[in-house]
Parts: structure tokens; sequence; C-alpha cells
């Protein structure tokens, strides 16, 4: 693979720059910059930006309104994007559910989910995970009964980020208890206004309800929202799920925390000296962002092989465990040099309100909370030691 950067790439990344500087609203990079929460008319506002641009479905095929971009555009615009300190786009319509619906969806389902999806008017949110089956998605017990034209579905999902904003939730639910667990299982698209939906929302430490508990009793969903064929849902799953782990790398999120660590490395002192000039913290952030540059790497060959149309396999989950190491480690480091001005929790300043404590740098708030929150990265999306198995049994064959 040539590493280096051709001039028309080049020139796209001066193109994103300009881009950048010139649409994304101040308002929001500073919130971001500060590690600020954004609420959900914040995030639809930096979307509707991005779509009136094109660039909102990087993967997508232009027929759907998509950019149609390759694998090192995607991976340029990224970066530049995370260093900008824009919105995250929330990726679960994006980047999860249309991959799906573009290798098994009908066309009629197509034509339907693929629109509303680019211009806001659905917000999905992803129904895999329950209360016995987590990284063992083979275990999920959501039942959806056949009922003439229907399915009347019950049960319950967890941990469903962002759900409370959801008008629409695609979910992995039981057609069939009479075989092996992974050849009864569909994949059904849910409206989240219908009767018999409930979402409960989990507080998390950090006093923010991200995830959700949602509750299906006995919801009727049309036939028609099957993606696929009945029963063949696991296929489906594990073809999303090496799209999302692959997302949850984060290459461009741990380029941009890797530039804030050395910042505050460079201008902290330890022993009268910057602490970036301490051996010991030193050599962690030098193994840091050589693991970086390796995952960098392996993302651009594992993105160019979905962008043939390839399913990404074990080398997504490769880039799940390295990347949620590599940004855990980050946060970690960013921490310890942060020392004890990280110690204050201000949730009012999280919620978007001011620093209240004068003196403190402007990471500080937010460097515990986003040492907590990055501990989650190693179950989600399929915990690290799940991914060591799939790695074993596709490439080792053990």
């Amino acid at each position: 693979m040539d590493l280096s950067y051709t001039a028309e790439q080049q020139a796209f990344r001066a193109e994103v720059r300009a881009f950048l500087a010139e649409a994304l609203p101040k308002r929001l990079s500073e919130k971001v910059r500060l590690g600020k929460r954004l609420n959900k008319a914040e995030i639809e506002e930096w979307h509707a930006i991005l779509n009136a641009r094109g660039w909102l479905a990087p993967n997508w095929p232009a027929e759907f309104g998509g950019a149609e971009w390759d694998a090192v555009e995607r991976q340029i615009f990224e970066e530049e994007a995370c260093l900008a300190h824009a919105p995250r786009v929330v990726p679960f319509g994006l980047m999860m559910l249309a991959p799906v619906l573009l290798a098994f969806g009908s066309e009629a389902q197509k034509r339907h989910y693929l629109p509303r999806i680019l211009s806001g008017e659905d917000w999905w949110c992803q129904g895999y995970s329950e209360p016995g089956a987590g990284s063992d998605l083979a275990s999920v017990k959501t039942r959806a009964v056949r009922d003439g034209d229907e399915y009347v579905v019950n049960g319950q999902k967890t941990w469903t980020t962002l759900g409370q904003y959801a008008n629409w939730i695609f979910c992995l639910v039981r057609t069939d208890t009479d075989c092996k667990p992974q050849q009864g299982i569909s994949f059904l698209l849910i409206d989240m206004t219908s009767p018999g939906v409930t979402v409960r929302p989990i507080t998390l430490i950090d006093g923010e309800a991200e995830v959700n508990e949602v509750f299906f009793d006995n919801v009727r969903v049309p036939t028609e929202n099957l993606v696929g064929t009945e029963n063949q849902g696991w296929t489906y799953a594990k073809y999303l799920l090496t799209h999302e782990r692959t997302n949850i790398a984060g290459v461009g999120f741990s380029n941009a925390a890797l530039a804030t660590l050395k910042q505050v490395a460079a201008n902290t002192l330890s022993g009268g000296r910057p602490l970036a000039q301490n051996p010991h913290f030193a050599a962690r952030m030098a193994q840091v962002e050589i693991d970086l540059m390796a995952m960098r790497t392996t993302n651009l060959r594992v993105v160019s092989a979905a962008a043939k149309g390839q399913a990404p396999g074990a080398e997504s989950s490769m880039l799940k465990i390295k990347g949620t190491q590599i940004r855990q480690e980050l946060t970690s480091l960013l921490r310890r040099a942060t020392g004890p001005d990280a110690m204050p929790f201000l949730p009012d300043y999280l919620e978007g309100g001011d620093n209240q404590m004068s003196g403190l740098p402007d990471h500080a708030p937010t460097a515990a909370p986003s040492y907590f929150n990055m501990r989650k990265l190693s179950i989600f999306g399929g915990s690290n030691e799940i991914q060591r198995g799939i790695i074993s049994k596709a490439i080792l064959e053990l």
C-alpha cells in the first residue's frame, strides 16, 4: 500500500479544511473541544450542514445521495473533522443500518428509508443487546410472532444508545425457537412511536442518560419491515457489526486526542520540567502514537475492502480491540497529565455551563468523565474478549 498522499488527495484535504473553517459553527466546535454534551438539536444541526454539502453519507452510492468517497478520502475527512472539533455523526442510521439495507434490503426499503436517514426525518437506534444477551447475541429472547401481515413483538432491549431521541429502531428478534439459536433470528425495523414501545433512560455514573432500556409489549410491526429473509437475521447482524466495530476504532478521534495530550504534556510541569520530557510518560506517549500509526494503516485496508463491497472480516475485530485500547490509553494519559485538576466533577459544566472553578485548564473538567466513559469501549460492539475469539477462529483456524 502506498502511504503517501497524491496531489488530488492533498487537494481534497485542503477542501475539507476550508469547508470546516467556513461551515462548522464555532459554538458547536467549542462545545466539542471542551468536552461538553451536545443536545439533539445541535447534533441535527451539524447533520443538516453535512447533508446540504452532500458529505453526510461518505460511503453510500451517489444514487441514494452518498458522496462515494474512497477509503483515503473518508479517512482524510474523519481526521480533519476531529481535529476541527466537529460533532460526531451519529452512526446508527448512516453507517450501520444503511449498509445492511443496501446489501440485503428490498428496493422499496432502500427508496423509503435511506432518504429519510439523510434528511434527518428518521433517527435510528440499535436494538441488539438484552439483559441476558450482550456479546452473546445468539441468546436474544425478544420474540416476534407472525400474525397475518404483522409481527407481534414482545421483549426488552438494553444499553440502547441515544434511544431517547430515536423514532425508529432496528432489532434482532427471535422468530423461530425450534432450531439452533443463530438460525432463528430475524432483522426487523420497528417504529418507536408504535403502541407498546416504552423507553426508560439509564443514568450513567457521569449523570448522563446516554443509554436506555426499550420494552416491547405486544407491538405490532408490518411484515414489510422485515429486512431480507425471515430467520436470516444473524447473517445481517454480523455484517452490520463489522461496520460498527470498524467505526469504534475511531482513528480520527484518537488523532485529535493525541494532539491534545501532546499540548497538555508540553505545558504541564513535572519535577521542574515539562511532563513530555519525563522518560516514563514520554515512552507511553510514544508507544500509543506508534500504535495509532499502525492502526491507521490497517483501518485504510479495511475500509478499502468495504468500499469494494466486501464485508470486513476478522480485521474489523482487530481494529475494534486495538482502537479501544488506544482510545482508553489516551484518556488515561490525559487524566494523569491533568493531575489533581481532574478531580472536580462539574455536571453543570458538562451540560454547557461555565467553568466556575477559576484557574482550571480547559480540558480539566472533562478529563475524568472522559476517562471513565471510555471504559465502555472494551464492551460494546462485542466485548474485546469475544473479538479475540473471532480472530482466533477466522485467522488462526483454532
